[in-house]
């Protein structure tokens, strides 16, 4: 891979996982494993391959959901699934894909966003994250390397997401009490 190319996910798809993956309970703060950092994966092994088929499917049965990291199932590991497809404010997406041990290599363009998270279910806040993004990472049951160009909605998931895997909450990142809102419920 050269700087700057997007070698994108290659002919990677949901199918790889080899199964359709079961469907996980999600934690809610203030579990212990959401604020610890999760550990290196081998995206090879049965149980990360299985892991990342379980994140697919509970992320497809959550409504509203466009991500979902192993910390937020009870897993300490570096891996999630991100999905922002058809979502009203995405600009950029890669369809579903999972990915391991992944970390932002550039980050620019930053912007001040609402967010929300399942494991912090009655709160949202506004978040000052990169709008454009470049991630490294491996793909589950195939190990090959990708580096993901990204940028909008698609990008500020992608950072939430790893954000789970080093045990943070998008809570740590709001700028006080004042960034923080009661969840809306729409009827």
């Amino acid at each position: 891979m050269t700087a700057g190319q997007d070698c994108g996910l290659g002919d990677w798809t949901t199918a790889v996982l080899g199964d359709r993956g079961g469907v996980r309970s999600v934690l809610t703060a203030p579990v212990g494993v959401l604020s610890r950092a999760g550990e290196q994966v081998d995206p090879l092994a049965d149980d990360v391959v299985r892991l990342a088929a379980d994140l697919v499917a509970t992320m497809r049965v959550s409504p509203g959901c466009v991500g979902l990291a192993a910390p937020q199932v009870g897993v300490g590991a570096r891996v999630f699934a991100v999905d922002v497809t058809g979502h009203p404010k995405t600009l950029t997406s890669h369809g579903t894909f999972v990915l391991c041990n992944a970390e932002v290599v550039e980050a620019s363009r930053w912007r001040l966003g609402r967010e929300g998270c399942m494991s912090v279910p009655d709160l949202t806040g506004d978040v000052k994250r990169a709008s454009r993004v470049v991630v490294q990472a491996v793909l589950p049951g195939t190990g090959a390397a990708v580096r993901l160009v990204t940028d909008g909605f698609e990008a500020r998931a992608l950072q939430h997401e790893i954000d789970h895997c080093l045990g943070r909450l998008f809570l740590d990142r709001v700028a006080g009490a004042h960034a923080v809102y009661q969840r809306k419920v729409y009827l």
